[in-house]
């Protein structure tokens, strides 16, 4: 019987070998040196302090050495940015000697860099790099934060701190520019990032466990919408949509489902003003308390003229942004106008409403503190047949040029389908930004179908479009609050 039990015994240990390997974390860094790791490009942007893995200095990447590729797993990182910094985790990836990795893909780790010299970067935190990316940011820099990586087939998920940012299933021939052929799964080792001399990120724990082959999941979307945002990503098109209410019934559950599920971005803005569910201080900052952290952005929509008697500057630069529209405004003769309501507006003449709503517009950013001009162009129902007619190029040029005037972003709205290609292009040769707002009134967001029209019809480019401004860049900030609105 004896001569059995080696063999026997050599099975149980693989057998228990095998399952920790698949169930059990493994440490890839050991909190004392690089070991395990080998430099490509410049080996002296790598070191460890403190416990730390420390990314800092002339680009280079620092590949995990293994003999058994990684291709369903999970990881999870400790990391710590400073100011500026901008790094990544790359995954399904392969040792090479210099450049930017070309095969697997790449989870960004920046929270408020912004790029440098003629290249703009938008992509956050948590952002599978140009395939699916973050524009808001979680985390702050010089705070520790987690980030988890989950692998299984054809499936990607990315948590910041424990909030998912990204749910992506890759379809079979998903499409890709040539530029960016390999950035396919597959299998591989890890990789992080030295971006360049001003960046420094932290890494206190890298873990990884890995998973045996599992089934492929379903796509989350149709191929043609997948296909719309492979472009729009690798182009590195800010796809947010800024102009979303918690109203008809949605929730901010279902906005991020949403957002996992299309790619888009969302903002949420509460209706702040008169009458309305935020109306000082308090109110304000009741509602922060409720999206503190989410994975969104923060807006806020300050409504009516009365706004900035209601709010502290200090509140309202809490926001990521602020935007309003022409649609409250109180005429000559001292009636208040709700244009998108029928009994609260008053049109005693065509043209004479219009020359005192672009008086309005003029008004209205020239001196209040805001980042966007939304719902842009909108008249009431009984003049919105008359449009084209009525905005014509001498009122679209005065309203392009107070907003070029006073740094404020032009909404393409996608509910009302304005401003039209013409006022647009105008924008655009004014140096204008733009962003895509839905404005919704029920659950159902859309795909921005507009707001992508006007991309190509209109010839915009990723660096068209807006992005929030640094806190001490906020208009309130720069420019205070008016005593009142005249005109």
């Amino acid at each position: 019987m004896k001569i059995f039990k080696l063999p026997i015994l050599l099975i149980t240990l693989s057998l228990v070998s095998c399952t920790n390997e698949r169930n059990e974390w493994s440490d890839l860094f050991n909190g004392k040196d690089l070991a395990g790791w080998t430099a490509s490009e410049n080996p002296g942007s790598f070191r460890v302090e403190e416990g730390a893995l420390v990314c800092s200095g002339e680009r280079g990447h620092l590949f995990y050495n293994t003999d058994k590729p990684f291709k369903n797993f999970e990881l999870i990182a400790e990391i710590k940015t400073l100011p500026y910094a901008n790094s990544g985790i790359y995954f399904h990836t392969a040792f090479q000697e210099n450049d930017w990795p070309l095969t697997g893909y790449e989870v960004q780790v920046n929270n408020t860099h912004i790029g440098a010299d003629n290249y703009r970067e938008t992509k956050k935190t948590g952002s599978l790099y140009a395939v699916r990316n973050v524009h808001y940011q979680m985390v702050k820099d010089g705070e520790w934060f987690t980030m988890r990586i989950r692998v299984i087939e054809n499936h990607v998920e990315i948590f910041v701190n424990d909030y998912k940012v990204v749910d992506y299933v890759q379809p079979d021939e998903p499409w890709r520019s040539e530029e960016h052929k390999g950035r396919i799964l597959g299998s591989g080792t890890f990789a992080l990032q030295a971006h360049d001399t001003k960046s420094t990120v932290y890494f206190k724990s890298i873990r990884v466990k890995r998973f045996p082959d599992g089934e492929k999941s379903q796509l989350l979307v149709d191929e043609e919408w997948e296909t719309t945002l492979a472009k729009l990503m690798d182009k590195g098109f800010p796809v947010v949509d800024y102009h979303v209410h918690l109203k008809g019934g949605l929730t901010l559950e279902e906005v991020k489902e949403n957002s996992l599920k299309l790619g888009i971005n969302y903002g949420l803005a509460p209706n702040c003003g008169l009458k309305f569910p935020v109306t000082d201080d308090a109110s304000l900052a009741a509602y922060m308390d409720t999206v503190k952290g989410q994975p969104i952005f923060r807006g806020m929509q300050a409504e009516g003229r009365e706004w900035i008697t209601l709010f502290s500057p200090e509140a309202i630069a809490k926001f990521d942004y602020v935007f309003t529209d022409a649609m409250t405004f109180t005429d000559t003769k001292g009636r208040r106008n709700r244009i998108w309501i029928k009994d609260e507006v008053w049109v005693d003449d065509k043209q004479q409403f219009m020359d005192q709503l672009v008086g309005k517009i003029e008004a209205i950013f020239s001196q209040e503190p805001v980042d966007i001009y939304v719902n842009p162009t909108v008249l009431p129902d009984a003049l919105m047949t008359e449009h084209e007619q009525l905005w014509t190029k001498e009122r679209m040029a005065r309203v392009v040029k107070v907003l070029a005037d006073n740094n404020i972003a032009l909404e393409i709205n996608a509910r009302y389908k304005t401003p039209g290609a013409e006022m647009i292009k105008m924008a655009k040769a004014a140096g204008i930004k733009f962003t895509f707002g839905t404005n919704n009134t029920g659950r159902e967001l859309g795909r921005l179908e507009y707001c992508l029209k006007m991309i190509e019809e209109c010839g915009l480019t990723p660096d068209d479009i807006f992005m929030p401004k640094p806190h001490e860049e906020k208009p309130v900030l720069v420019k205070g609050l008016p005593a009142k609105i005249t005109g």
